[in-house]
């Protein structure tokens, strides 16, 4: 489940920016691909869960110290991306005046 919830999430995180791009109401895609990223990280935490019950101890240790690092980096990725757009905004603004 959180490999759909995580293909959804960059789908709609390219969606917020081409929102963006063609000058159309980007905040709910933002909302939503932000939304997302949360649920892609509740669903792996879920999975994990389930081998933590299963007592299988080395396929956590396998896969929890790499999953922890990817799971920073690519949420920060995503607030960043999904970000963007209110940063350009707003420096598109400041030019204007």
């Amino acid at each position: 489940m959180w490999i759909i919830f995580g293909l959804l999430a960059i789908a709609a995180t390219l969606f917020n920016l081409y929102t963006f791009s063609v000058g159309r109401d980007y905040k709910l895609p933002m909302a939503i691909a932000l939304s997302l990223t949360a649920l892609t990280v509740c669903a792996d935490y879920s999975y994990l869960s389930v081998w933590v019950e299963a007592e299988d101890w080395s396929a956590l240790a396998d896969v929890v110290p790499g999953m922890g690092r990817a799971w920073w980096v690519l949420t920060s990725i995503s607030i960043l991306l999904n970000m963007l757009p209110i940063f350009l905004e707003r420096s598109m603004k400041k030019r204007r005046l």
